[in-house]
């Protein structure tokens, strides 16, 4: 009976041995978070995101955790120092059970800011921390992280904080996306529909911390401003994130942020943000780039695709009537106009190309017209594509295009539905001095989700392929089902007589009396 009651005083020394240690660490990492707000250290991101935890380039700390606008760095002590300090206490002293919620109470009595300490500790002290609320557990580093969260409320400190906040590095950088854009309203979020692929592009970039400052300052800019339902492989879009590296949001010009050096040790963009982005929408690439960078303004040329069933459509009749886009033209009868954004109608195309594409369907191949330029103007490519879908139906001659060109002879555009939106992608946008990069580790990542993605819709494809095969079966009385009475197509109305849209000067004199009433 001395025995065990000896022994259970033992354990009951080492238990309020191990949380008086505990405790000390937390009342050191405070002090030292105030140490560095106050002196504007360098700052890291949380590892409240599991993807910034698992930045390689961010591997080196732990982090506090920054609630609303604050973060604060503190180092990461050894599991083997912290075992030795636990040995060195365990016979030394007594603490009460409760005396780190009591400590937790008086500190938010006291109008502290938010900290959350992230300590590495072994095995023993498991059981201790797992009624500790706040808990939270995570593999790194091949150790057991262990992240406790202490919450107090705004007190006179926040100030400091959040000078120090603004003061976090940050670096001007371009990022490639691409997304399917299936279930989008469109790439901009300005239209207050959701979801958008810029909005969830914002959830990934707040979650992960990478935005420094308000969003007024960030210098947003996007090179393409696809519509509802269209993809992309190569848009690009540039801002200022947070960076690891001091002195790099100030270049000015692109020979001072080429240098490979200016990249090493920075944070993994493409990495970080693909595993907290949904499944259609990742970043391929990031740049520096010159803080005078705008990446509508500075685009080059933009080249979109536009995939298409082959079916009975005459290639060669698409092919010389799309050869005619190629120059500068007035292209205001091949867009959805706004006369009252848009003065300015003339576009330069510089490509128009069609091709095959790997994909088939019984007797069928999938094409692609390809068309780039210096730039596009509303739903312009949807319908040029329109009317060669009608040119290679022969239902229109390819001299039609020559007509609707020549904006004198024919100043308002027929009135004709534009080609559906899912097959189009803006395939790329060109810059001048941009070479984007992509970490090895991010590289294999997204190759291997893009892969899965792959696979996965081929699945999909062929089961309604099996579906479509049963459907074509012959019925019981013999007769084949696909051999059924189709709807009788309407009759086409030439593009020349059809009734026609307003002009450019209707719509701008209409403009002008409604707001003069």
């Amino acid at each position: 009976m001395a025995d065990r009651g000896a022994d259970s005083h033992s354990e009951s020394q080492l238990k309020s041995l191990q949380e008086r240690v505990m405790e000390l660490e937390i009342e050191n990492m405070r002090l030292s978070s105030q140490i560095s707000s106050c002196h504007c250290q360098k700052i890291e991101e949380s590892s409240d995101c599991s993807v910034v935890a698992g930045d390689s380039s961010i591997e080196g700390s732990s982090q506090l955790s920054v609630s609303g606008d604050m973060a604060g760095l503190v180092s990461v002590q050894n599991i083997c120092e912290i075992e030795r300090s636990n040995n060195a206490t365990r016979e030394e002293g007594i603490g009460a059970t409760n005396e780190i919620k009591k400590k937790k109470s008086r500190e938010r009595m006291s109008g502290m800011p938010l900290v959350c300490v992230e300590s590495i500790l072994g095995p023993s002290s498991g059981k201790f921390w797992k009624k500790m609320e706040g808990l939270r557990r995570s593999t790194y580093g091949g150790c057991v992280m262990l992240i406790y969260s202490i919450a107090f409320d705004k007190g006179p400190s926040m100030s400091c904080n959040l000078r120090t906040l603004h003061a976090l590095p940050k670096r001007f950088v371009a990022l490639k996306v691409m997304y399917f854009g299936q279930r989008f309203y469109g790439f901009a979020s300005e239209a207050q529909m959701d979801p958008t692929i810029e909005s969830e592009i914002f959830k990934a970039l707040e979650k992960t911390r990478l935005l420094v400052g308000d969003k007024e300052k960030l210098r947003y800019s996007r090179c393409g401003r696809t519509d509802k339902g269209v993809s992309s492989v190569g848009q690009v879009i540039s801002l200022f994130l947070r960076s690891n590296l001091k002195g790099t949001g100030v270049s000015a010009n692109y020979e001072e942020i080429a240098p490979k050096e200016q990249c090493e040790g920075e944070v993994d963009y493409v990495r970080v943000l693909n595993r907290v982005l949904p499944k259609d929408i990742r970043v391929i690439g990031w740049c520096p780039a010159p803080t005078d960078f705008h990446a509508r303004f500075s685009c080059l040329s933009r080249e979109y695709k536009y995939l298409f069933w082959k079916e009975n459509l005459d290639i060669l009749a698409m092919e010389i009537a799309g050869k005619k886009f190629v120059g500068e033209h007035d292209f205001r009868n091949f867009c959805k106009m706004d006369a009252i954004n848009v003065h300015n109608y003339r576009r330069h195309v510089t490509l128009f190309e069609i091709s095959t594409c790997d994909e088939r369907s019984e007797d069928d191949q999938v094409w692609a017209i390809t068309i780039k330029g210096s730039a596009f103007l509303w739903h312009q490519v949807r319908c040029m594509v329109a009317v060669l879908f009608m040119i290679g139906q022969g239902l229109e001659s390819p001299s039609v295009i020559d007509a609707l060109l020549d904006t004198n002879g024919t100043p308002r555009k027929p009135q004709y539905p534009m080609a559906p939106e899912l097959p189009l992608i803006l395939q790329s946008c060109e810059f001048e001095g941009l070479n984007f990069i992509c970490s090895p580790d991010a590289g294999r990542a997204l190759h291997n989700h893009l892969k899965n993605e792959f696979e996965g819709y081929k699945l999909q494809a062929a089961i309604f392929q099996e579906a479509l095969l049963s459907c074509l079966s012959v019925a019981k009385d013999g007769s084949p089902l696909n051999h059924s009475k189709t709807k009788k197509k309407a009759a086409h109305v030439p593009l020349m007589s059809r009734p026609t849209e307003p002009s450019y000067e209707d719509r701008c004199a209409k403009y002008k009396l409604r707001t003069l009433k």
